[in-house]
């Protein structure tokens, strides 16, 4: 009697429950995405930092900036716990925004570090 009723209402709430899309409160999503670009920022100078001691010039130097940044990338993400739909709209904004505003500072950084320990 009851198990039968209660079988087809559980049925029901797990069938309504895929229907129902998940919300992203603007808000957090805002804050979300200014840790992203911070995160990438701070990467990105300590990443020219590290080139530009370490020497690397032309290619390899932006080899290693790719590298810096799958590296925060996966980072961001495993913070995020996997579960990237919970706190972005997209897999497209954890893994490239903040990408060429960080080459920037990464490129101004190398140069900057390169120039103290290897030219003077």
């Amino acid at each position: 009697m009851g198990g039968h009723n209660d079988s087809s209402a559980s049925e029901k709430k797990l069938s309504e429950a895929a229907n129902v899309v998940p919300t992203l409160n603007a808000e957090n999503l805002q804050s979300n995405m200014k840790v992203i670009y911070y995160s990438r920022t701070f990467m990105s100078i300590i990443g020219g930092v590290i080139a530009g001691i370490l020497g690397f010039t032309g290619l390899t130097g932006f080899i290693f900036y790719f590298l810096v940044m799958a590296v925060t990338s996966v980072g961001l993400i495993a913070k995020a716990g996997f579960t990237v739909h919970s706190y972005f709209d997209s897999w497209n904004q954890i893994i490239l925004d903040g990408f060429l505003g960080g080459l920037l500072s990464f490129v101004l950084f190398w140069t900057f570090a390169y120039d103290i320990v290897h030219i003077f």
